[in-house]
């Protein structure tokens, strides 16, 4: 069914101190190709005003023309005819509620089937596993649904990290995910880190990046190294 699906999930817009979306332009210039405008879904946005998100995407995005949905009249028929989409990060909840409301969650996904390219990063590649039941996100409004697109039959865990800072005393990322594998020992979940990516071309998925990434079912956790063929989770 999804055999025509191109999807980059990045983990992030950031890596470490880097300029805004800098580390993702080659990988997204090179996914893009032929492409010439881009439909920007900026409904993660809380904080800033959805024009204030689609400026600063499109600031970061000089080789392509950005266009925030909200600035068209319908937007079913921007996301019918659209080259491509981004999904920007922000809150997850807030996102999917709004996608939800406006009822565009079957409109996307049928658009990606037959072959149109999606990118999302952070809470936009949340979107992309089988719910955002492990977000890192607090549940700001609750979305009709907590399942998502399934692009990949799995859970994501974007900004993943092990990293914990000294005198911490609040779970850890892996204890949040333990608690998730508890209650669905069968479903995968992939933390990805900062800079990194996935990258689905049809029956594909691909690790990207410098850094590797980590995958937990039940109660193992596996390391995995960047490059790695992950198409076992399609």
């Amino acid at each position: 069914m999804l055999d025509l699906a191109k999807v980059l999930m990045l983990s992030s817009s950031r890596q470490n101190d880097g300029p805004y979306l800098h580390h993702a332009k080659s990988m997204m210039q090179e996914y893009l190709i032929g492409v010439t405008d881009v439909l920007f879904i900026p409904f993660a946005g809380v904080t800033m005003s959805w024009n204030d998100y689609t400026a600063k995407v499109q600031k970061a995005l000089p080789f392509i023309n950005v266009t925030g949905i909200h600035q068209y009249a319908n937007s079913r028929d921007a996301i019918e005819s659209a080259q491509a989409v981004l999904v920007g990060g922000g809150n997850t909840f807030n996102l999917l509620n709004e996608l939800y409301n406006q009822g565009l969650m079957q409109a996307i996904k049928q658009r990606v089937i037959t072959g149109m390219p999606y990118i999302g990063w952070s809470a936009g590649s949340n979107l992309c596993g089988l719910s955002i039941k492990t977000s890192n996100d607090m549940p700001i409004i609750q979305p009709l649904s907590f399942d998502t697109f399934g692009f990949i039959n799995a859970q994501l865990n974007p900004h993943y990290t092990d990293y914990v800072a000294p005198d911490f005393n609040g779970e850890t990322r892996d204890q949040r995910i333990a608690e998730f594998c508890t209650l669905y020992p069968e479903v995968p979940v992939i933390g990805i880190r900062e800079g990194s990516a996935l990258l689905r071309e049809g029956k594909k998925l691909t690790l990207l990046g410098q850094l590797d990434a980590v995958i937990f079912t039940g109660k193992q956790r596996k390391v995995i190294p960047t490059g790695s063929d992950l198409s076992i989770y399609l």
